[in-house]
């Protein structure tokens, strides 16, 4: 009876377990995996713009690897990622070093500081955009009043990118810097206590106990943030005119499949680049997590 009991409980509680994830279960199934193996299918045929299709094999990937314009938005999308994570992630860490201080108005602070990672990516390009409009946007307007002529943010083909990274680093820095909040927060005190005691100066106890046991939470963001850099779209979309002539060396990779899959109609192309992407993907996720033993410190 104490067994049969014991089974009954065990079979409800497993119940109520499977009930609890399915909502996460059947989302992820629906929105991700399903859409992923429908993709992966698709790459491999020619289809057309009302859902029909004909396998033409590996044809598709054979376009990509001869295909001049994807090697120039991965060129813009490795430009993005290399400038862009290392960049966002030092400044994260800084202000989560800062905010974590006793300072005055520290809710304040970290609320500023948070309010770009709330607010939605097209949001914040639209008004970026206007701030970076050669002829009336505010930056240009004030560096007339100091004698600068301001150069062309957006039009530029040579400085777009810039500004697209400038925007897309102004608006993840407060998501990192929470989570790295979160990191120091779990940081000891006793360790500072003794390090105080050794007469450790402020840099010495940032360099030897804050950085080395922050290096979790910094690989976490480090994987996240190259994972959202190399899928970088909106911002591009939003703040670069479709006729101009930066979009070429602005466009990223998600862009171009956009453009193939909506704007030409090629959605079996399309799908063969997001596939790419995915590889590419993977292949860096994978090093970062071959590499974490060397720098990552979990002790």
């Amino acid at each position: 009876m104490k067994t049969g009991a014991l089974s009954k409980k065990k079979l409800n509680n497993y119940l109520w377990a499977y009930l609890m994830i399915a909502p996460l279960v059947i989302g992820l199934m629906i929105f991700y995996i399903v859409p992923f193996f429908k993709s992966l299918f698709y790459s491999f045929t020619n289809m057309g713009p009302f859902g029909t299709y004909k396998w033409i094999g590996v044809e598709n990937y054979k376009k990509i690897f001869a295909d001049s314009n994807f090697y120039l938005a991965l060129k813009n999308t490795f430009v993005f990622t290399i400038i862009n994570v290392p960049i966002s992630i030092a400044l994260s860490i800084l202000l989560a070093v800062l905010l974590n201080s006793d300072i005055k108005g520290l809710g304040i602070y970290r609320t500023i500081y948070f309010l770009p990672a709330i607010t939605m990516p097209a949001a914040v390009s639209m008004v970026w955009r206007w701030l970076f409009n050669s002829d009336f946007g505010l930056i240009n307007y004030f560096l007339a009043k100091i004698g600068i002529q301001g150069p062309g943010w957006v039009t530029n083909p040579k400085i777009a990118i810039y500004s697209v990274i400038i925007v897309a680093i102004w608006s993840k820095v407060g998501y990192n810097m929470i989570i790295l909040l979160a990191g120091l927060q779990g940081i000891s005190k006793s360790y500072y206590e003794a390090a105080e005691i050794d007469g450790a100066g402020t840099v010495k106890k940032f360099f030897n106990i804050t950085l080395p046991l922050l290096t979790p939470t910094i690989f976490f963001v480090v994987v996240m943030s190259l994972i959202g850099a190399f899928q970088v779209f909106e911002y591009i979309f939003m703040m670069i005119p479709n006729n101009s002539v930066a979009l070429e060396s602005t466009q990223s990779v998600v862009y171009l499949f956009y453009k193939n899959a909506f704007m030409l109609g090629e959605k079996g192309y399309a799908s063969a680049i997001a596939v790419v992407l995915f590889v590419i993907i993977m292949i860096f996720t994978f090093i970062q997590m071959k590499l974490q033993d060397k720098w990552v410190n979990y002790d």
